[in-house]
């Protein structure tokens, strides 16, 4: 199957998917996590693009809500107990429908999410179920570069790959 090049909001977990899925505490007890910077790039590059992002995570936080904001991405939802219900919650509050949205996973939690977008994709890494439900598996791991990937599939599907590169490597004319 080829990819939708009508997916115009790009869905995101985040523990396992914009991070490695560890999750460190300090000394305080204060939850911390780590973000890539070639994966927020992704992010950005798809808004920049023309198109929506969103999170939907069952955790979330601070850290959460701060990368988010760096980002640009303004629908986010924390705490989601079930992760279908929030992508619906997302293409409501976007206008997006589901059949125009794309859903970057990487284990259980996911599945229902995935069943409910035109293209549900998968970190390298994801739980074995969770890459056979996917149409797309990104080479790189989650929080490793698996969104940047994920980003670059998708406008390459929309032909807008190479006009957003030749807009870094000043070919563009």
């Amino acid at each position: 199957m080829s990819v939708p090049a009508t997916v115009t909001l790009l869905i995101l977990d985040v523990d396992g998917v914009l991070t490695d899925g560890s999750i460190v505490y300090d000394d305080r007890g204060a939850e911390t996590k780590t973000f890539n910077v070639r994966d927020g790039f992704g992010v950005k590059l798809w808004i920049e693009a023309g198109g929506a992002c969103a999170i939907v995570t069952r955790r979330g936080g601070e850290a959460v809500r701060r990368r988010a904001a760096e980002l640009g991405i303004e629908h986010v939802i924390e705490g989601a107990g079930d992760k279908g219900d929030a992508v619906q919650e997302i293409c409501r509050r976007t206008r997006v429908p589901p059949d125009r949205a794309a859903y970057l996973a990487d284990d259980w939690p996911d599945l229902a999410a995935m069943r409910l977008v035109a293209y549900p994709m998968a970190v390298a890494d994801a739980d074995p179920r969770v890459r056979e439900r996917a149409r797309f598996v990104t080479r790189a791991p989650g929080g490793r570069g698996a969104v940047r990937e994920a980003v670059e599939h998708l406008l390459e599907a929309r032909d807008a790959l190479t006009h957003h590169f030749r807009r870094y490597d000043g070919t563009q004319a």
